[in-house]
């Protein structure tokens, strides 16, 4: 299926009079690409914010550690605590757990779908295929809110909504990842997909606060305006993205300069040729060198990053800050501080890989300082809320980094592998092996959280602790690959023959 223009630029053309320029379609692809993804993790976040209303249940005695320093200040307070009464089934003493398993349905079928959306999109238009994605997305998510004015208790159709959006957003990925390597070539490759990557806590954040706004007229309309809007966000992409230079006949500006055309013949991505290509196969895929490392280490990453995005909001509502409980709204609004830093992580991230040409060294640094964090945050955030807010901000700083690291740069790093042979459908597959593995890890966080979190939030917190640390250490082959070549470009005159990306001298044969 070929390629076609927009519509929706076809008509501005013909309204200007002329052709769009290359640095303007540039910007169009970054400004609706950016919108898309966060539009996504908008929809995606909602569920973590009306977590605490359809299950309000206190679990006093198990929030604090060590909860022997606690508990005395706590006793008393639990008769005097207004609770609404929730959401059937989801209010039962196992609710904690059915809300996890909601999400082990969404991001299982999300994982699943991950690993099927590259191939996929390498025989349809991205356009086309991230347009049905963002609109089949925002209509299961506002059927899940549906279930409010219905007045649905049925376990399974929330389940079933769940897992039907799952699937629709996993070609959302994919997609977005391969049209922004179309455009834009490797220079600063850290930095510009850092900022890029924003649009994931900036979804976050959106999301966070739209559906805290909406509670207060019921928490169906925290499922439905997220809906509606990704929706919206869909039709302008089917509208105005294009996919690629090639496919809308625009030629790069001839004032660009010689640099800058060097580095847009070598792109981000490799292209998707007009000319057959055989597409790597699965097992061919993963023994590529570095792609198992990452793709196992991302696995651990998005373990914590998303039990921070499914739980972070019911974690704090039912801890005591200061002596007091938030609202559920309140603590809603607080948790988007944690996304707030994880955009300063990833941007920092990406920039000190750049300086340093190190990515694993970069990443591994964040997670093993991600482990102290996450300790002092179990600890100290409930003193006051203003440590609450510093330490929140640290560890979604520290947590963030790498994994946004990862799922960008990184994995473009692992497209030039000589392995590859620029062959665009092995790129799309190893692309999506690695955030695919990387959503299992997503999967199983806040499944387990739900059932452990019942017993134990400190457990919680040691679970996270050791996922980062396994995660760290997954890197050490390519972090000791990169020290070696550092020092050996010290000792080699010819400084040139240690520029290539150590990620390639990883797992050479």
């Amino acid at each position: 299926m070929l390629n076609k223009k927009p519509l929706g630029l076809q008509l501005f053309e013909c309204v200007r009079g002329s052709p769009i320029s290359f640095r303007s379609c540039q910007a169009l692809v970054l400004v609706l690409t950016f919108l898309s993804y966060a539009s996504y993790h908008a929809t995606r976040k909602t569920t973590s914010i009306v977590k605490s209303v359809l299950d309000p249940k206190k679990n006093l005695g198990l929030l604090h550690w060590p909860s022997h320093l606690y508990l005395q200040n706590l006793k008393g307070t639990e008769n005097n605590m207004t609770l609404s009464s929730g959401w059937a089934p989801f209010n039962a003493e196992d609710g904690t757990a059915l809300l996890g398993e909601i999400d082990l349905a969404f991001l299982g079928v999300y994982a699943i779908g991950m690993f099927f959306a590259g191939h996929l999109g390498d025989r349809v238009d991205l356009r086309i295929l991230l347009t049905i994605g963002m609109i089949g997305t925002g209509l299961f998510t506002a059927a899940f809110g549906a279930g409010y004015w219905f007045n649905i208790h049925n376990f399974y159709y929330f389940l079933g909504m769940q897992m039907m959006a799952g699937l629709f957003q996993s070609s959302g990925w994919p997609s977005v990842v391969a049209v922004v390597g179309n455009w834009f070539g490797k220079s600063k490759r850290g930095l510009i997909m850092g900022i890029w990557n924003a649009h994931t806590s900036v979804g976050n954040i959106s999301g966070s606060l739209i559906a805290a706004a909406m509670l207060k007229y019921g928490w169906c309309w925290s499922f439905a305006v997220p809906g509606i809007m990704i929706a919206l966000v869909g039709l302008t992409v089917f509208l105005l993205l294009p996919v690629g230079p090639d496919v809308i006949g625009i030629q790069e500006d001839l004032h660009l300069k010689d640099s800058e055309k060097a580095d847009m013949d070598t792109p981000l991505l490799e292209r998707r040729s007009e000319g057959k290509e055989k597409a790597v196969g699965f097992i061919e895929a993963w023994r590529i060198p570095g792609v198992a490392p990452f793709a196992l280490c991302l696995f651990f990453c998005k373990l914590v990053a998303y039990t921070f995005l499914y739980w972070l909001p019911f974690y704090i509502s039912h801890t005591a800050i200061g002596g007091q409980y938030l609202s559920d709204s309140s603590a809603g609004v607080l948790s988007t501080l944690f996304d707030v830093g994880g955009v300063v992580g990833g941007i920092l991230a990406g920039h000190i890989s750049d300086h340093l040409d190190a990515r694993a060294l970069t990443a591994a640094s964040f997670t093993f300082c991600a482990i102290p964090a996450l300790f002092f945050y179990r600890i100290y955030g409930s003193i006051s809320l203003t440590w609450n807010i510093a330490l929140m901000f640290v560890t979604g700083m520290l947590v963030n980094g790498p994994y946004a690291l990862i799922t960008t740069a990184v994995s473009a790093d692992l497209g030039t592998h000589s392995s590859l042979n620029g062959n665009s459908r092995a790129l799309a597959t190893v692309t999506a092996i690695i955030d695919g593995t990387g959503s299992i890890g997503a999967a199983v966080g806040p499944l387990l959280t739900g059932y452990i979190s019942s017993r134990s939030w400190s457990a919680v917190f040691t679970m996270l602790m050791a996922s980062a640390l396994v995660a760290g250490l997954l890197l050490t082959r390519l972090v000791v690959a990169e020290v070696a070549a550092k020092m050996e470009a010290r000792r080699t005159p010819d400084h040139a023959a240690a520029s290539g990306l150590p990620v390639s001298s990883m797992g050479e044969p």
